[in-house]
């Protein structure tokens, strides 16, 4: 059948093609798509004087040929592990229509949709992925295929991996998706994807300009109702479920709301969840709950493409990650059947961790699903059948079992360990506290000029150390003192301020000279200080400053988990995803240079929100400063935290470990030249700042299109006054009007979701595994603080258990153990930086050579470090029994390996 129909202006030709024909299904579609729809406008009457001859005919029909072009369409779709039943749910189609990127020259509206129904082949390819096909029939006046609408009809959510046209004029169109595709039961909204190719807004084709806006719309949301699974709203919300306040089993799980002038916070994802019943607090506990605060739930929204994958390939998803981290804690109480408050009795009994292992009791009968994660950990007993709970060694404690006594390597763990970023240069003296005297005391330090010129042998005035930059300090004096009292009050934790001073030897280590412990002015006592020194004859000397270490461990390990760790990277970057989403189209360029950067974000976040960083979550049990954990972050934000200081330079000058010099490699000269992190850390800056510069330059050629994109400034400016909003009107924000600016920006962004994270968390396992190294609380005073005679003779006679006493308990190790082992894995699915091209970027030659390049410096990185940990000459890297730095080196294979830089926070 055919249907003719003559435009007496453009005398174009369309055709009607037959409808559909739901019986016919084989190689091809199940029925040949119509072009575009059948105009009837001003259609000439057939008459006198006109009869079309058979030549005319013919010529119809070959015009008709030449202006139509097949074109193929594959589909690619992952399969979903977590159903088994999901291929065969897969049972319906996929409907596609091609949108023109132009407007149609005759109306100067939209072109209509080309549209076809894709079904699925019954192969596979060989990553197990399904693929749909179909074919369109594409007129020439067409134009640019600028995106494609995509709904489902089928049963069940689809992932919708990429979508390949072959046959158009232009060649070949790929088309990125790596999305959820909903049911049409579920949502009538059709799902937008655009092209691969890049437009700034004022760059977008004509025919995309309302698709564009669109669909940042549909991600925005309006602010109202519970968000659902399967929905894709990015809005914001603050710190308001991190308690339990409804509970009616414990009293003491309310906690207050981060974000606000009270609790200044960055932003999170907003979820919707019910509001906490006011009334039912007070009735229950006679406490009033903040009315922002959110009832608990076990449900945990995150728009759904950022959540972890769930496909064939990825065996750590997140609900094996949730499983793990949530089944922890009675998992470790099953097997130790002791009270949670129960020491190590022994440092032998420490090390039966790791070559005895713990058995398992006979009512495990066997291991939860989650336990396949960490598989390392579970050994057989021969002969018995039983099994074990046996921890794998770290690289460190294999290689010196005495590693964690040693000063030596207290100082090296400072800047080669795994929190670089507390060290800090000495640049006054004395040293002093800027709080309140009349409530914490004297601010006068007890390290005095004589003691320290003691400890570094006379060499030196503290005067010349100074000049010289020879003194560092780790100060948590001032952070800690204002929460001594409180956490004192729970039961085993302890606390001080406390301060630890640093010499820089000749040979470029650090030397542990002094540690102060302070407490304030507490239960009508006086503020008591005390200075502690290594010992090289004083036994008694000796013991108190290995509890003194233990102490300022305990304080450096809830600091780096709670502060360069959860806040500085997971919690800071949450609001880039956001803004991200919400303010930049998916066709925007820089969308697609940060789009791997917040790969799995936002769920690891939604995950620490219900079982780390929660009330009574593994934060608070097992870290300093307990229940008060998230509020001491949120005055650490409100104190400290700066954007314009995240970037590596930056932080580096900030703590004085480093000086603007541009003749020194980088611009800049470090004071600690054998600094693993900083000398690593600045080469991976480097070619990351290189990388985003040949991006940003090639879309920004002219400097004017900064300030004149909208869809960037609305970005920059949700993340400064919505993300940050507490610090909105500071002045150190960086502006936005050129492509440096640009540049400096994403740089920072990107270097604080990939190598500033990498840094503090995949050697958590390596220095924090054997924990008598990084013990995560405290839990006894100093045996010399107000003791009775009693207790000074018990320390006297046995102090080995006086620090064991000190040590976590069995209970808090074991967990933190299983944790952080946990959180140091990398997936099998891990993307890292430099390491493979997003497709976007493969598709345009400039930004793929630039990549090509960036690729090969992160090559040449790993070869770079290789030879540093082989130079004998760099003592904080090299010597019997140091563990390489391999933190920052770019790639990696799964499992806990210590080394690897991923794109994103995804762990």
């Amino acid at each position: 059948m055919l249907n003719l129909q003559f435009h007496n202006q453009s005398q174009s030709i369309r055709t009607l093609s037959p409808l559909p024909n739901p019986f016919l299904h084989g190689n091809g579609p199940a029925f040949r798509p119509a072009q575009l729809r059948p105009s009837f406008k001003k259609a000439p009457k057939i008459g006198v004087g006109f009869s079309p001859s058979i030549n005319s005919i013919k010529a119809i029909f070959n015009l008709t040929a030449e202006k139509s072009t097949k074109v193929k369409a594959v589909i690619t779709v992952k399969p979903i592990v977590s159903d088994p039943l999901a291929v065969e749910k897969l049972i319906g189609t996929l409907v596609l229509e091609l949108v023109s990127a132009e407007l149609d020259p005759e109306t100067g509206k939209e072109k209509p949709t080309i549209k076809s129904r894709a079904h699925r082949s019954l192969f596979t390819d060989d990553d197990g992925n399904l693929k749909y096909k179909t074919e369109f029939d594409v007129p020439s006046n067409f134009g640019e295929v600028g995106a494609i609408l995509v709904e489902a009809d089928q049963l069940t959510e689809t992932f919708l991996k990429d979508i390949a046209l072959d046959g158009l004029r232009n060649g070949p169109v790929n088309i990125a998706c790596d999305s959820w595709i909903q049911p049409k039961i579920v949502d009538k909204q059709k799902r937008i994807f655009f092209t691969n190719k890049s437009y700034l807004p004022s760059q977008t084709p004509n025919g995309l300009a309302r698709l564009r806006a669109e669909e940042l719309n549909n991600l925005q949301g309006d602010g109202q109702g519970e968000r659902k699974i399967h929905e894709r709203i990015y809005d914001y919300d603050v710190y308001n479920d991190l308690g339990m306040p409804d509970s009616i089993l414990k009293s003491d799980l309310v906690r207050p709301v981060l974000g606000g002038k009270e609790h200044p916070y960055p932003r999170r994802c907003r979820t919707g969840h019910p509001k906490s019943s006011k009334e039912l607090n007070k009735q229950l506990y006679f406490i009033n709950v903040d009315p922002a605060s959110e009832s608990w739930s076990l449900s945990v929204y995150v728009p759904r493409d950022e959540a972890f994958s769930l496909l064939k390939t990825a065996q750590f998803s997140a609900t094996g990650v949730y499983s793990a981290l949530h089944a922890v804690i009675p998992f470790v109480e099953s097997i130790l059947r002791i009270g949670k408050d129960k020491g190590f009795p022994s440092l032998e009994a420490i090390d039966k961790l790791f070559n005895e292992g713990v058995e398992l009791p006979p009512e495990i009968e066997k291991l939860p699903s989650w336990l396949k994660i960490l598989p390392n950990f579970f050994k057989s007993i021969a002969n018995t059948g039983k099994d074990i709970l046996r921890f794998e060694t770290p690289e460190t404690l294999k290689r010196d079992k005495l590693f964690w006594l040693r000063d030596e390597e207290f100082g090296r763990e400072t800047l080669a360990g795994l929190n670089p970023y507390g060290i800090s240069l000495v640049a006054d003296w004395p040293l002093k506290s800027t709080l309140d005297p009349e409530t914490y005391g004297p601010t006068e330090s007890a390290i005095t000029k004589e003691l320290i010129e003691k400890e570094i042998g006379g060499s030196m005035t503290v005067e010349e150390a100074i000049k010289q930059k020879k003194l560092f300090i780790i100060d948590y004096h001032d952070a800690l003192l204002p929460y001594v009292e409180k956490v004192r009050q729970i039961k085993d934790t302890t606390l001080y301020g406390s301060r630890t001073v640093f010499f820089l030897n000749p040979d470029g280590t650090l030397r542990p000279l002094a540690i102060e412990l302070t407490r304030p002015p507490m239960d009508g006592k006086p503020q008591w200080k005390q200075v502690f020194t290594p010992s090289t004859g004083n036994s008694t000397e000796s013991w108190l400053w290995r509890l003194a270490k233990a102490h300022v461990l305990a304080h450096d390990s809830g600091y780096h988990q709670l502060i360069s760790h959860w806040l500085r990277t997971h919690c800071c970057v949450e609001p880039y995803v956001i803004a991200t989403n919400r303010r930049l189209s998916a066709m925007h360029p820089i969308n697609r240079l940060l789009k791997p950067h917040f790969r799995y974000t936002m769920e690891i976040n939604a995950l620490a929100r219900k079982v780390l960083i929660n009330a009574d979550g593994i934060f608070e049990t097992n870290f300093f400063p307990g229940k008060y954990c998230m509020e001491f972050s949120s005055v650490i934000y409100d104190k400290h935290w700066r954007f314009d200081n995240e970037g590596l330079p930056k932080d580096l000058i900030r703590r004085g470990i480093a000086v603007e010099d541009p003749k020194a490699p980088h611009g800049l000269k470090l004071n600690i030249e054998d600094y693993p992190y900083a000398n690593d850390g600045l080469d991976l800056w480097d070619a990351l700042k290189q990388w985003v510069t040949n991006y940003v330059n090639h879309y920004y050629p002219d400097p004017s299109l900064v300030e004149s994109d909208e869809e960037l400034q609305a970005w920059w400016t949700e993340i400064r006054t919505v993300g940050h909003a507490e610090k909105k009107d500071e002045p150190w924000w960086p502006v936005l009007k050129t492509p440096q600016d640009l540049i400096e920006i994403i740089t920072t962004i990107a270097w604080v979701a990939s190598g500033h994270h990498a840094a503090v968390n995949f050697g958590q396992y390596l220095y924090g595994g054997y924990f008598p190294n990084r013990p995560t609380v405290a839990r006894t005073n100093l045996p010399n603080e107000d003791q009775t005679k009693e207790e000074w003779k018990s320390f006297l006679e046995k102090p080995e258990a006086a620090l064991l006493r000190c040590f976590p308990a069995q209970f808090q190790a074991l967990t933190v153990m299983l944790v952080i082992d946990l959180l140091s894995t990398h997936s099998p699915d891990e993307e890292y930086l430099g390491k493979e091209m997003e497709p976007a970027w493969g598709d345009d030659p400039v930004i793929k050579a630039a990549f090509e390049e960036f690729n090969l410096k992160m090559q040449e990185l790993e070869r770079i470090i290789d030879d540093r940990n082989s130079n004998e000459n760099l003592k904080n890297r090299t010597g019997a029994a140091i563990v390489p730095y391999e933190l920052l080196k770019p790639f990696s294979e799964p499992g806990a390996t210590g080394k690897g830089v991923p794109y994103s926070i995804s762990i």
